[in-house]
């Protein structure tokens, strides 16, 4: 760790000093760090500065307080630097971010300090007086307001006071059409894409049910002004959006009302079942397949189910507790034809593909629509491991053709996958003329037999 270079001791003495200079050089060189340590993304000069400018619980925003790079390079005493090439404030080294993250931390409680400069801001006059629409607004008034709305709900998760939930009970009074919903709806990505345009439903339950803040979300349902399966405007209930981030107890709570939907869908028919499987989460699964209203197999919009999810993600956890079930259809196809199997071969999660294959029900060379079997896409993307597997399955053509007459050789030798063509070269069947249309130059390894007139490209 950095005492071993004698680097702790160096950092302690430089923070004294640091604290030593008092006043307003004091402040802005702790706060300063405080923030490059324990921002979630790196941090522009001007957003650092902006947060700099922010006194916490004051309805007014004064941008002129704001104070430059040079005087906080100077008040932090040479620890922080600013990366030319990203635009972004760094500390020096990576041990300094260690030395300040280490318990006992330097700071105290800095994620909370941190939410509370982001509400504050928010629920500032100045904020609150700007458009719904974030392409009006100038990149000025955008340097700090972005972070704020995305990142403030992750603060408060991990360290939550009780200014902070003020701050954000607050905040919620006047939600919808707020800047920062907007913000929070449009730029983190979303479960399902969706239109919102400048009005729409994204209510502080669902805000709060986002970034799985429990306390606040108790809160707000004790207050009994927000419908509790409403949906936003891409159909996310507040279930759904908790669902799919895999907030646990924020769930728990949600399901305990009595009167929320478990099995609302959203916009494009995903239900909190298949947002949770999709990112994997154990916890989540298992509390709604505790529900008899469930139904675990349920196909979206496009055909997937909530193991076609789960096995593209390779999620070996949630595979095992759907494929648990008597319901769930482990060889289901979606409307492209696409099975659970071929999902977990193009991401090439071997463990969930070696689990789907010992299941009867599972045909391991079905061709979706346009006629790619599992081996085709193994092939295509490489996956060696994957291949060997599939190969070693009865029933499994190794030069079975697409709709397109391309053969998975064809395209493993396409995406210059040497170590698949060589596996699939291997078998009798596989026809290496096959490889004739690979685009010029494609790495491929002689064969015998082979010859300048077989059609082959050969190095």
């Amino acid at each position: 760790m950095t005492d071993g270079f004698g680097l702790g001791d160096a950092y302690g003495a430089t923070i004294e000093r640091i604290k030593a200079q008092g006043g307003d050089k004091s402040r802005l060189g702790m706060e300063a760090l405080m923030w490059i340590s324990h921002a979630e993304r790196s941090l522009r000069a001007d957003e650092l500065c902006h947060a700099l400018a922010v006194e916490s619980g004051s309805r007014d925003f004064n941008g002129d307080n704001a104070p430059s790079m040079s005087t906080l390079v100077s008040c932090c005493q040479g620890l922080i630097t600013i990366d030319k090439e990203a635009s972004t404030v760094r500390l020096i080294h990576f041990t300094l971010q260690e030395y300040l993250s280490a318990p006992p931390d330097v700071f105290t409680r800095p994620h909370s300090k941190i939410a509370e400069i982001c509400l504050t801001y928010l629920n500032s006059k100045q904020v609150r007086a700007l458009s719904a629409d974030p392409s009006i607004i100038s990149a000025h008034d955008k340097a700090f307001l972005r972070y704020c709305s995305l990142y403030w709900g992750v603060h408060a998760k991990k360290d939550l006071s009780d200014c902070a939930r003020s701050l954000a009970l607050e905040l919620f009074q006047k939600y919808d059409g707020h800047i920062s919903s907007k913000f929070l709806f449009q730029e983190v990505e979303a479960p399902w894409p969706g239109d919102s345009g400048t009005s729409f439903p994204f209510t502080g339950l669902h805000c709060a049910s986002f970034f799985g803040i429990v306390e606040v979300v108790a809160t707000l349902i004790e207050m009994e002004c927000y419908d509790i399966n409403e949906g936003d405007s891409g159909g996310g209930t507040p279930l759904a959006l908790a669902a799919h981030n895999g907030h646990d107890e924020v769930v728990k709570l949600l399901l305990g009302q009595g009167k929320t939907n478990p099995n609302k869908a959203n916009g494009h028919d995903q239900t909190p079942l298949s947002l949770a499987s999709w990112g994997g989460h154990e916890g989540v699964v298992k509390l709604l397949l505790r529900l008899e209203e469930v139904n675990p197999d349920k196909p979206d919009d496009s055909g997937r189910t909530p193991l076609s999810y789960a096995a593209w993600g390779g999620h070996v956890g949630v595979v095992k507790l759907l494929l648990g079930r008597e319901e769930v259809n482990p060889d289901k196809p979606d409307n492209h034809s696409r099975t659970p199997l071929s999902y977990a071969v193009w991401g090439g999660h071997e463990e969930v593909v070696a689990i789907l294959l010992k299941r009867e029900e599972v045909k391991p060379d079905t061709p979706d629509t346009v006629g790619r079997t599992p081996l085709s896409y193994a092939a295509q993307d490489g996956h060696e491991t994957v291949v060997k597997i599939l190969l070693g399955r009865e029933g499994v053509s190794p030069d079975k053709p697409d709709n397109s007459a391309r053969t998975p050789v064809w395209h493993a030798a396409s995406g210059g996958h040497e170590g698949v063509v060589k596996i699939l070269l291997a078998r009798e069947e596989v026809n290496p003329r096959q490889t004739r249309y690979c685009r010029p130059n494609t790495p491929l390894v002689r064969h015998p037999g082979w010859t300048q007139s077989s059609g082959g490209n050969i190095d």
